[in-house]
């Protein structure tokens, strides 16, 4: 699917825990998130989950800016 999405010329960011499974699906644009059950968050981190959220978001919104060849994988 995200490959069809961008053959239309519409950037896609893969957010996935599993980035090798992002890979394999030929995302091009991957962001590497925190874990299984809580791919954007961590309840654990109680008025700091807010702070991680958004700087996911902001490496994501980081990700549609760049223009890619191939897989590429968005850390910190």
């Amino acid at each position: 699917m995200v490959k069809e999405i961008e053959r239309y010329g519409i950037p896609i960011v893969h957010m996935a825990t599993i980035t090798t499974i992002s890979q394999s699906v030929g995302a091009n644009r991957i962001v590497p998130t925190v874990a299984i059950p809580y791919p954007v968050g961590n309840p654990e981190l109680g008025d700091r989950e807010d702070n991680m959220r958004e700087e996911l978001v902001e490496r994501a919104i980081k990700a549609l800016q760049t223009k890619v060849e191939k897989p590429t994988i968005f850390k910190k």
